[in-house]
């Protein structure tokens, strides 16, 4: 049977099934106890455009999705940022990335976006080589940094003033 696969934006109805992915993606990037957001919040934050999302039904049925949304480079201007593409372990190799990535660079030209970034773990090799058959630059040089929401509320964090 032919799988007729369409790509559309996400609407907050589609919360659930993203929640889902986002779920697989964690356990896949071993890391599930850093999946702490509700279905209730990606609804509220996708109803409230905090950022944008691209599902891709396969015979009705969501079978992935890419979600991205809107950074700002001083060196480039209004930029997106692509946060994650997931499409579930059931439906690869069926193009469903690809649909899902060509829908995030529209959208990003839509938008005149001045670049598109993401990242991918450096032993996800499958991904490395879907973003090399797009020209990608991997840039080895940037380190990732990030403040978790625990040491955000630390007041101590604060008071370190030796920047």
């Amino acid at each position: 049977m032919e799988k007729e696969i369409i790509v559309r934006k996400a609407v907050a109805e589609d919360a659930e099934d993203i929640w889902k992915l986002v779920h697989e993606l964690a356990i896949f990037e071993r890391a599930p106890q850093e999946h702490t957001v509700s279905v209730e919040q990606v609804e509220a934050d996708l109803r409230n455009n905090l950022f944008v999302a691209f599902v891709a039904l396969c015979n009705e049925k969501v079978a992935g999705m890419a979600l991205c949304y809107p950074i700002y480079s001083t060196w480039k201007g209004a930029s997106l940022y692509l946060e994650d593409i997931v499409v579930n372990e059931n439906y690869r190799r069926n193009g469903i990335g690809s649909k899902l990535f060509s829908a995030v660079i529209q959208y990003a030209k839509d938008e005149n976006a001045g670049r598109l970034g993401w990242q991918v773990l450096d032993w996800n090799a499958p991904a490395i080589e879907f973003y090399k058959k797009y020209n990608a630059v991997l840039d080895n040089e940037w380190i990732t940094c990030r403040l978790t929401k625990e040491q955000l509320q630390n007041p101590l964090i604060l008071a370190n003033e030796s920047i």
